[in-house]
């Protein structure tokens, strides 16, 4: 009984891993063509004009490619998806604020601890005004480039 609860908990924890890592954020600058397709409400024409377009400097620039075709409500659910990683140490508000679900004030923070020497400062600063796990998902936003 004991080792087919555990196995069974086993095949839950791969299970939601598996789920996780297919909804990983994708870095509009390396996704392919093939993972951008994957992402539901993204056109073919998105596809195309992303994999063009790529490297994006910014987010800002993805952003002003695809918001003559998206909506706001439609970008802000793709940049759950796809994002370009944004500096830490460089990155305008405009583009930190186009981390979904990022304030104002909370943009206002990452530019208050500038310059981070390491994604352990990250850590340590943001996490004194959100959880670990928000803190986590924040990371995935954001580089020290």
């Amino acid at each position: 009984m004991y080792f087919r609860f555990c196995a069974g908990l086993l095949f839950v924890v791969l299970l939601s891993t598996n789920s996780a890592s297919a909804e990983a954020l994708l870095n509009a600058n390396s996704a392919s063509a093939k993972q951008l397709k994957a992402i539901p409400g993204l056109s073919a024409t998105a596809v195309t004009a992303i994999t063009k377009g790529a490297p994006f400097a910014t987010i800002g620039d993805l952003n002003g490619l695809l918001s003559a075709t998206m909506s706001t409500d439609a970008l802000n659910t793709l940049y759950t998806r796809l994002f370009v990683p944004i500096s830490l140490n460089s990155a305008s508000r405009e583009d930190m604020l186009l981390i979904p679900g990022l304030s104002k004030r909370m943009a206002h923070e990452f530019e208050e601890y500038r310059p981070y020497t390491s994604m352990e400062q990250f850590r340590r600063e943001i996490g004194k005004y959100v959880d670990a796990a928000e803190v986590a998902r924040l990371e995935n936003y954001v580089t020290l480039d």
